[in-house]
């Protein structure tokens, strides 16, 4: 049962910190100190670079830029709103349906990004897709909630979840498109958005895409299995078949391959057992 007309101030959300946001805080926390002491290079290696991450497989760099920030003021400005909307959201999912969710939305984002920017050798760091890929899911289930806010941080606002999720939407879309140049990825925002949105509206037959991919993935395991299993068995009849001849005529009479075939076939034994 969702309560959607309760009033949330900025900042308030009541019930203490939950487990999964309480980690990505302090896990973030850390990337920032690190790249405050690292600096350049660790951007570089770890930033998404979309030509990098297709041209030259950097796929890691679809998660590691989550943990990365320009800045102070924008790493506390993703981690207050990752604070006063996640909490909410992880109450309802529980940690292990909120970490994932988080993932989708952040590596979506920055997917769309490298698709919308295939050639761009510019870094883009930050946590805002998935953040507001959190946004996204809050506003989904507590569409009538009302927010209150300091619209730059003076003037108090006070609107909808659903008016507030539309309102950044809109602004990455106009921004993205016109080529605003402050330096922000808003497609990598929207993108964020999309993919939750998504997510929230389509998430089990997105599962069900998912599924085969695993099952092809289990099968596979079988299948090596079972042929390294077949190997091993073609392996020991052939090291039987050489001692049965080493017992008639003496270890010294095995031809070369013989004696390497033993030698090999003691090591892959070893390890099996080992």
């Amino acid at each position: 049962m969702y309560y959607t007309n309760r009033r949330m101030q900025w900042g308030i959300g009541g019930g203490g910190i939950t487990e999964a946001v309480k980690m990505l805080l302090i896990v973030n926390g850390i990337g920032f100190l690190l790249q405050m002491m690292v600096g350049g290079q660790m951007i570089a290696f770890l930033g998404l670079i979309p030509r990098l991450a297709w041209s030259r497989l950097y796929i890691w760099q679809f998660v590691t830029y989550m943990f990365l920030h320009g800045g102070f003021f924008h790493i506390l400005i993703n981690m207050y709103a990752l604070w006063v909307f996640g909490c909410e959201v992880e109450r309802m999912w529980g940690p292990r349906a909120f970490y994932k969710y988080y993932f989708i939305t952040g590596i979506g984002a920055g997917i769309i990004h490298t698709l919308l920017t295939p050639m761009s050798l510019i870094p883009t760091i930050g946590a805002s897709g998935a953040v507001l890929g959190v946004l996204t899911a809050f506003a989904v289930m507590f569409p009538d909630r009302q927010i209150t806010l300091l619209l730059f941080f003076i003037l108090p606002v006070t609107m909808r979840a659903r008016t507030l999720a539309l309102f950044f939407a809109g602004m990455s879309l106009f921004s993205g498109v016109i080529g605003s140049r402050d330096g922000v990825a808003h497609f990598a925002h929207l993108g964020g958005m999309l993919v939750g949105y998504l997510y929230m509206k389509r998430g089990s037959k997105l599962d069900s895409l998912w599924r085969p991919f695993q099952e092809w993935r289990r099968n596979r395991r079988i299948r090596l299995a079972r042929e390294k299993e077949e190997n091993l068995e073609k392996l020991r009849r052939a090291v039987d078949r050489i001692l049965d001849k080493a017992n008639e005529v003496g270890m010294e009479n095995l031809t070369r391959e013989e004696k390497m075939l033993l030698k090999k076939a003691s090591k892959i034994f070893n390890e099996e057992w080992e």
